[in-house]
């Protein structure tokens, strides 16, 4: 979908999948800045949203997916994943209910392949499934609390629902671009489905332990490879973040290699100018990467530090300090 905001004199198309909304409006600093100020929202229209009712919903929820969903309490925000049978990541939803159906939106392109999936696992339950990209879109904004949502929307944290036809008001405020968002999610740790995971990514090595995924819950697809992680092992890769040499000028490509001298050892995923830090990125490499090693990011020279530690598995959890300022 295309969002009428990129009408907006100034607005720069970001890249695909988010082609759909504005990278930047003409001046990203000041554009996360004025984020970070609760001064502004970003159009995350793109994303797509799902809605799920009937009464049953929490309990088939909690029994498909890997977090606690069964007393989630209303206007909690929270996230879960699906994975497959050897616990590998298919879907990340972030999500709230409100009292009557849970709301979940998640990446550009997935919510077909994902409705599909609950309509086939509904069988006698009371739930419904339906995709509502349509109707709604996502923005997102650094303080809700202070924000007086319009009638129909729905607060998911620091994400709004927003009826479509409400999205040109942009809730009064300033536009900040994708991109301001993207450097925050960056500098925050936080993986995005599609970016910083592929087809074999698995929870441990991004850290979701935690933030999606209830180390404590009942049996669901996947969790045997996830307790058995926990337990026993760890992953072979590890979620790193990236500090770029801020001479280059260009930052790396989604998906291009990591390298430890001549050899491969990841890939990149999401990358921004943040507004303090410079050219940051975040990379998926294996475990066995020694935490001090200067890295290349697409042939850019950075110094990693630690996201998932190294020993990540037993008892290891993320610092929850590094989960901080943005969804």
């Amino acid at each position: 979908m295309r969002s009428p905001l990129l009408d907006t004199p100034g607005a720069v198309a970001a890249d695909a999948p988010d082609d759909g909304v504005a990278g930047h409006y003409g001046d990203l600093f000041a554009e996360q800045r004025a984020f970070l100020a609760g001064e502004a929202m970003v159009d995350r229209s793109n994303r797509e949203v799902v809605r799920i009712s009937g009464p049953d919903r929490l309990s088939w929820l909690n029994s498909l997916s890997s977090q606690k969903l069964d007393d989630l309490e209303p206007g909690r925000a929270t996230e879960t994943l699906l994975l497959d049978a050897q616990g590998r990541v298919e879907h990340h939803l972030v999500l709230v209910d409100d009292g009557e159906a849970v709301w979940a939106h998640v990446e550009p392109g997935t919510s077909a392949g994902l409705v599909a999936f609950l309509d086939k696992m509904r069988f006698m339950l009371r739930v419904e499934v339906a995709d509502v990209t349509d109707a709604y879109a996502v923005v997102s904004v650094a303080d809700p609390a202070r924000l007086t949502p319009p009638a129909g929307a729905v607060v998911a944290g620091g994400d709004v629902l927003l009826p479509r036809d409400l999205l040109p008001g942009h809730l009064g405020l300033r536009l900040a671009g994708l991109w301001a968002h993207e450097a925050l999610r960056i500098e925050a740790h936080r993986p995005r489905l599609g970016f910083e995971t592929d087809h074999k990514t698995i929870p441990h090595e991004v850290g979701w332990i935690g933030t999606a995924l209830h180390l404590n819950k009942g049996c669901y697809k996947g969790q045997e490879t996830v307790a058995r992680v926990h337990n026993l092992g760890h992953p072979p890769r590890r979620l790193v973040f990236l500090h770029l040499d801020g001479s280059a000028d260009r930052l790396p490509r989604r998906g291009a290699p990591v390298t430890a001298g001549k050899d491969e050892v990841g890939f990149v995923g999401g990358s921004a100018r943040h507004h303090e830090l410079g050219p940051i990125a975040l990379a998926l490499v294996k475990r066995t990467v020694p935490v001090e090693a200067p890295l290349e990011a697409d042939g850019v020279a950075a110094a990693q530090e630690v996201v998932v530690p190294p020993d990540a598995g037993r008892n290891v959890q993320i610092d929850p300090a590094l989960r901080r300022r943005i969804r």
